[in-house]
């Protein structure tokens, strides 16, 4: 079904990187310094640090937007032929269906700095700057810069603002050095970075239990993802001759150096922290709760940050997953499996939310099924411009639920108890939200649209027909669970007791931008219209080769939007026209499988339950009962042992050493020390002529000796 083509091209002289792309490393190192500057003086700033943050970041965002300008220059002189950075290495392109799709691949521009190299194992530091981090680095700084300014007015009130602000700029450092690193030890510190800034940010308000719970079970499940990462990173290393090169170990992969197998693990650990990072299933539990930080968070967190992290870590490193997972054949494969899995799971979970947080975070674990999905099938173009599209709807979609509690509903997310007919009072907020949910949904000509459209028709045209059907379900059901949001939100009465307004515009200005980035963003890859800027300044084809070039499928994107546009139709009869705040209820009382199935839904497939009482109990358990025979018995033996020999030896040592020894030693001292002065005192009576008579003899005795010494 496919053949790769391989090509190499030394002639052409090499074209001169731009300055700011050869020293991007100054964009993640501002992130770190405003943590470093609000950490130490913020709360002595008369915006208590917000104004270093929001400088740092738009700052970040500006050479961000630099960089990719720069990049785009630099793609197309090369591809005119003004210089060798077309294939400056080793150009790879994929041949397929019969066809000819030799294209030049444009080397990724590097800079490494060696800490340490004993000769065989090399240990750096260095960046990498190609299509995919030119993308993620516009979208984390955007995102970020938005979240930044949104959160002035969110969490103007908060106790721990300054130390907010510090964490955040951490956290968007933390992606951005993720995002740079060009080696896989680089990737893993930004990894684990961002993973302990989720920690402090998702448990932000720590004095609720609920909170620190979330933030401990995000970490710790994630941590068992990471697992996994750390050792796929091992076996790459190995595998790919000992080296943590990014570029050298996909070349390495797709030359299939040391046997398919070792491939196939290592593609299976790395598999395990994109599961863990990106809360894909069975690891998808910590998401929802993790709506307990800060909604400014929880945007970063589901838009640009965290959990996409997992998805890049595929995309970047996809030559071990091609080869590990043999994509090129077509076959049923485990990423596009679990991804496939993930899509379906994370939907029906959201229908069954009354959070409105909630259902964006199964939303967000819904839409990361597509995006491993599409690696699985070989759409890397698909499933990184949905990472790109998806920023933007669902940082606008937790944006927008945060300005409904703010101003609407008074710090409540619930929305059959404090929501309900809010179009009326926050009209900019119910506009955006509704761009932002039809994106999710995939209606044309939103930006969702073409880049899930990009995905199903990938999949179809690479023999993976059974994931195209769970991508289009999929479609169906996200439909219908923002349908139903939509409705228990803005439609109906409103059920608070409070008085609800539009927010201020920290908070609708940044909704407003994302708008028109969830209206406008798809086209940038859209294929009916000739533009296929992704395919032409994003896809690293020197790193991998290129799957397939999807051809645009009007009946495919017909039947896309047509089932969409009948599952919203359907829920709007169901939630506007019946029962508002519960259509099913009389189904799941009557029905005992649609009862049975709801409360499957409800409690999230008993996994929590799985993990909790039945993994963790059944090790909990026997552990603890383990370690506390091990206590009483050997421990506790130990020291009540030494307890109860210590008197003993303590007598003891008195008697023989103490009183024995020491004490006779300096009691016979004292004695001898005596007796010498008894005689010494006779010997001084105090007569001068006894003194005389005993110098005379003494020096007779002397005068003697040395007579009878000659």
């Amino acid at each position: 079904m496919y053949r790769l083509a391989v090509e190499t091209t030394t002639e052409k002289a090499e074209i001169a990187a731009p300055w700011l792309i050869s020293h991007a490393w100054v964009i993640p190192l501002l992130m770190v310094l405003s943590f470093v500057t609000i950490l130490l003086f913020g709360k002595r700033m008369p915006k208590r640090g917000a104004e270093v943050g929001i400088t740092a970041v738009g700052a970040a965002f500006v050479m961000s937007c630099i960089t990719a300008f720069q990049w785009i220059q630099h793609v197309e002189k090369s591809l005119e032929g003004e210089g060798g950075s077309a294939l400056s290495g080793l150009g790879k392109s994929l041949v397929f269906h019969g066809g000819v799709g030799a294209e030049s691949g444009i080397a990724p521009i590097t800079q490494t700095w060696d800490w340490w190299s004993n000769g065989l194992i090399r240990f750096s530091a260095g960046i990498q700057i190609d299509g995919l981090a030119v993308m993620m680095l516009f979208v984390v700084t955007f995102i970020s810069l938005l979240v930044h300014v949104y959160s002035t007015a969110y969490m103007e009130h908060d106790t721990r603002y300054t130390y907010f602000y510090a964490a955040l700029s951490l956290f968007t450092g933390s992606m951005l050095i993720l995002v740079v690193a060009d080696n896989s030890l680089m990737l893993l510190t930004g990894w684990e970075l961002v993973g302990v800034c989720s920690f402090m940010l998702i448990g932000h308000w720590w004095e609720e239990k609920p909170n620190s719970n979330a933030a401990i079970k995000a970490f710790l499940t994630t941590r068992t993802g990471d697992i996994g990462l750390l050792l796929g990173v091992i076996v790459t290393f190995f595998a790919a001759g000992q080296t943590f090169n990014l570029t050298e170990i996909n070349e390495a992969a797709l030359a299939g150096r040391g046997g398919h197998t070792i491939w196939l693990v290592g593609a299976s650990l790395l598999l395990m922290g994109i599961i863990g990072k990106s809360g894909q299933f069975p690891l998808h539990t910590w998401l929802p709760d993790a709506m307990a930080g800060p909604t400014p968070v929880s945007a970063l967190i589901h838009a640009a940050t965290m959990v996409v992290a997992g998805v890049y870590l595929g995309a970047r490193l996809y030559g071990v997953f091609w080869q590990g997972f043999s994509i090129a054949d077509g076959g049923m494969n485990p990423m596009a499996i679990i991804g496939a899995i993930t899509i379906i799971v994370g939907a029906l979970l959201a229908f069954v939310q009354d959070d409105i947080k909630k259902v964006l975070a199964y939303s967000t674990i819904s839409q990361l099924g597509y995006m491993v999905m599409g690696l699985g099938v070989g759409a890397w173009v698909g499933a990184i411009f949905h990472l790109f599209t998806h920023a933007f709807f669902k940082a606008l979609l937790f944006l927008g639920a945060g300005s409904i509690s703010h101003s609407g509903s008074h710090h409540s997310f619930d929305m059959k108890k404090d929501m309900g007919g809010l179009r009326k009072f926050m009209p900019i907020t119910f506009a955006t939200f509704m761009i932002g949910s039809a994106a999710l949904a995939g209606i044309v000509p939103l930006a969702g649209f073409w880049s899930k459209d990009e995905i199903l028709a990938t999949a179809g045209q690479s023999g993976f027909h059974f994931f195209q059907i769970i991508g289009i379900a999929g479609a169906v059901l996200t439909a219908a669970y923002m349908t139903r949001c939509i409705y228990l939100t803005f439609f109906g009465e409103y059920r608070g007791h409070h008085h609800p307004h539009e927010s201020p515009k920290a908070i609708t200005v940044p909704l407003i931008i994302l708008a028109v980035f969830s209206t406008v963003a798809g086209l940038a890859n859209a294929a009916p219209l000739g533009i296929e800027k992704f395919m032409e300044y994003v896809e690293p084809r020197q790193a991998f080769p290129e799957v397939v070039v999807p051809q645009f499928e009007g009946l495919l994107a017909a039947v896309s939007v047509m089932a969409v546009l009948l599952s919203v139709g359907v829920c709007s009869f169901l939630w506007f026209r019946k029962d508002q705040l519960g259509p099913f209820k009389g189904l799941t009382q009557r029905n005992a499988a649609a009862r049975g199935g709801y409360t499957f839904l409800v409690n999230k497939y008993y996994l929590d339950v799985l993990y909790t009482d039945v993994v963790v109990g059944g090790v909990k358990g026997p552990l603890a009962r383990s370690a506390y025979w091990f206590n009483q018995n050997i421990l506790d033996g130990v020291v009540n042992g030494i307890g109860r020999g210590a008197p003993a030896l303590g007598r003891g040592l008195y008697k023989y050493v103490d009183q024995g020894t020491v004490d006779s030693a300096y009691n016979g001292l004292a004695k001898e020390t005596g007796e010498a002065g008894g005689l010494l005192r006779r010997l001084q009576s105090g007569q001068v002529q006894r003194y005389a008579l005993l110098i005379v003899i003494a020096i007779a005795i002397f005068s003697i000796a040395l007579i009878l010494a000659k």
